[in-house]
């Protein structure tokens, strides 16, 4: 079985380095983990842009914005009532923790505890927001990681989120990069070629792929 290092290794040869987040600043990566929440990436960007024009991407203005300006300038990203409660709510208590860096001088574990305890933070948002704008190696697991974990390796898609987190950080060293890259390097793989629809032809894991293999079998069973 393919391990996890040579399946990066794989990925970044086709792909090469993924210099992803996107976000200019720690604050605007805070601020789309939260917004990119069930919606394409393409509708976060028309969100964030309207912030952008009012200056309302900073923790402080975040914090002070009218709710009812606030859901209107994130509309673009879907859900914009509750998620503009989230973003307040998530600015709020940032903002009474002394501020985003104080907030992010936390250890990794304290600040994921704090994370999930607000309102509408789930565990890849807070994810997202550790190992992206906090910059604290913590593995990212979305619906790219489980179909592509499922397809090649046969895990269960239904695993729980900490047990399939615990399976990256058991089987890779502990590395900001590393982590950041090799989560860009799904949502690539999750894009082109392993979408809910598979698109196999010219994948670079298709020799490794369990799901591939199946279905190879299959076809010669006819």
């Amino acid at each position: 079985m393919l391990g996890l290092s040579e399946l990066y290794s794989r990925l970044r040869k086709n792909f090469g380095f993924l210099n992803w987040w996107p976000g200019e600043t720690k604050e605007e990566i805070v601020v789309g983990a939260v917004l990119t929440q069930n919606t394409a990436w393409k509708n976060v960007e028309k969100a964030i842009k309207n912030l952008k024009e009012r200056n309302a991407v900073s923790i402080d203005r975040l914090a002070s914005i009218e709710l009812s300006e606030l859901e209107s300038l994130i509309r673009p990203a879907g859900f914009y009532r509750q998620k503009a409660k989230r973003l307040k709510g998530l600015a709020l208590y940032i903002k009474e923790s002394g501020g985003l860096e104080k907030f992010f001088r936390k250890d990794k574990d304290e600040l994921r505890k704090e994370l999930l305890s607000l309102n509408g933070i789930g565990k890849e948002t807070a994810d997202s927001i550790i190992l992206y704008a906090a910059e604290k190696p913590t593995f990212v697991v979305d619906a790219y990681t489980r179909r592509i974990m499922h397809r090649v390796y046969g895990i269960d898609e239904e695993i729980e989120y900490d047990d399939l987190k615990e399976y990256f950080e058991k089987r890779l060293r502990k590395d900001l990069e590393l982590y950041k890259d090799f989560h860009a390097q799904f949502v690539e793989l999750g894009k082109r070629f392993c979408k809910k629809v598979p698109k196999c032809e010219g994948c670079p894991l298709i020799d490794y792929c369990q799901y591939q293999s199946k279905k190879i079998k299959s076809m010669q069973s006819k």
